[in-house]
């Protein structure tokens, strides 16, 4: 069995699921007309601040925020992995932005990261436009192959029926996509770059920046273009007329895949027919339960990505460091697929439980490695540690899961904790008591969340009237269901 697309439009969304062989969600991505991505946008921009110290420029794009140029994105090789491809990059030189760039200078840049957080879209000068089955790199005299293709004939043959038919100047990535794929197949990929190119040069020359110059296809074609591949067989969307815009895409420039287009006409919403549906809310939860009964945590920061492995109520039947180990290769497995699906980026750091044996912790990341070799972003992986950590970083183009389903909390401001009743309720006292040494003799009204002015009654009412019966105070208090936990109001009255 091959895996399936499953598509479900909105009209305030597009949401997209990749289910494997086993009818498991494995990747899933969501695109909201309000902040769809820029990713593969060309723009004509225009340099709006130099900064040497960071090596870096701010371009203006057209957007609310500048984007962010820096000099090796000038100067250094494609960023194959925007694609899912796995090449090598050419080495960088090393030449200072302010000899590349002036303020006020205009640049052909296209975008390589969306915004995330604070931080502006990222952009290189660097162009390359993704076909079926190539990727067209306008201005080298290059041709790349993905490393998945992995049969050396196969590599040789695509090679040189792209070297046939490829324009002078001009070079081209050979996707994993085009793996058995005919001459026909690539002379109508490059032709197809070639007009979008042309496209994009002939406007080039009539705006002035800031000005968008190429929109990459939305995400329901680029699920066509990107994920419909060998291993994939079938894409079901439930929308009629995104249905029949596919079918003239398809038949227009993929002819070949036709028949792998459904439509879903079931009255049951489509993510709920396949089970999607309720696999989202545990993409988003900070445990995740194995089915030996140990469990993953997956906390989410700014900086990084930390996971941490139990054994939980896992005992195992054999010897400690068997128990360990078994539940370590559990989670690995599991690991590896939760970064994909959540779309974890940036530096991850997985905290593994310590294993006293070299050959056990070389085990687990051999198959740590092949796992993430199954995924289309780029990642970076280190050996295990002593302290039994694997650090890693994987692409990040686009927002996580998290970041696109949720936002910080209002109530605990993203901490993800509060001070506790008894807490606040000490600091009360710690602020009656500070009254009390310049005042004496007055009332007070003490206003605080329900759950603190409880503790307060229950717990310390021996404390309270102590307070009261030295300062001569009359202390009255009041619980307000308004109030934060960790608000409180110490009126004198």
């Amino acid at each position: 069995m091959a895996g399936k697309i499953i598509i479900n439009i909105s009209p305030e969304q597009t949401r997209v699921a990749l289910l494997d062989m086993n009818s498991q969600l494995a990747e899933l991505y969501i695109e909201r007309k309000r902040d769809a991505s820029l990713v593969g946008n060309v723009y004509k921009g225009r340099v709006v601040k130099i900064l040497p110290g960071m090596q870096s420029a701010f371009v203006d794009i057209g957007l609310e925020k500048a984007a962010f140029l820096h000099a090796a994105d000038v100067l250094s090789g494609f960023d194959y992995s925007i694609f899912g491809e796995d090449l090598e990059e050419s080495v960088p030189l090393h030449l200072p932005i302010e000899d590349l760039l002036q303020e006020g200078e205009e640049v052909f840049v296209q975008v390589s990261k969306d915004s995330i957080g604070t931080k502006g879209a990222r952009v290189t000068s660097y162009i390359t436009l993704p076909g079926r089955y190539l990727v067209l790199m306008p201005g080298v005299e290059h041709i790349g192959v993905s490393r998945k293709i992995l049969d050396e004939a196969e590599r040789t043959r695509l090679k040189n029926l792209v070297n046939e038919f490829k324009p002078k100047d001009f070079g081209f990535i050979i996707r994993t996509a085009s793996e058995g794929c005919t001459a026909d197949d690539l002379k109508n990929d490059i032709e197809y770059l070639m007009l979008l190119w042309d496209n994009i040069e002939k406007k080039k020359e009539k705006v002035h920046a800031p000005h968008l110059l190429y929109s990459d296809l939305n995400l329901t074609l680029r699920s066509i273009r990107d994920l419909l591949g060998h291993d994939i067989d079938t894409l079901i969307i439930d929308s009629k007329e995104e249905y029949n815009k596919l079918l003239e895409f398809v038949n227009t420039y993929f002819p070949s895949l036709t028949s792998r287009i459904m439509l879903h006409e079931s009255p049951e919403p489509i993510f709920e027919a396949y089970g999607i549906e309720l696999e989202i809310p545990k993409a988003l939860g900070k445990h995740v339960w194995l089915k030996s009964g140990g469990y993953i945590v997956i906390d989410q920061t700014e900086a990084l990505t930390s996971v941490d492995v139990n054994t939980g109520k896992f005992v195992g039947k054999a010897s400690l460091e068997d128990t360990i180990f078994k539940t370590n290769m559990e989670a690995m497995k599991e690991i590896a697929y939760q970064i994909k699906l959540r779309n974890l980026g940036g530096i991850i750091i997985i905290d593994f439980i310590d294993m006293e044996k070299e050959e056990n912790r070389q085990k687990l990341f051999s198959v740590f490695q092949e796992e993430m070799n199954k995924d289309r972003a780029k990642c970076t992986i280190l050996e295990v540690s002593e302290l039994g950590l694997i650090q890693m970083t994987r692409k990040r183009v686009r927002e996580s899961l998290q970041r696109v389903l949720c936002e910080s909390c209002s109530y605990c401001d993203g901490k993800g904790f509060i001070k506790s009743s008894t807490t606040v309720a000490y600091e009360i006292l710690m602020e009656l008591r500070k009254i009390g040494l310049t005042q004496k003799n007055c009332k007070i009204m003490l206003s605080a969340h329900p759950n603190v002015a409880n503790f307060l009654y229950e717990d310390e009412r021996d404390t309270i009237e102590a307070i009261e019966k030295e300062n001569g105070f009359k202390i009255i208090v009041k619980a307000d269901q308004t109030y934060h936990q960790e608000y409180y109001e110490v009126v004198t009255l």
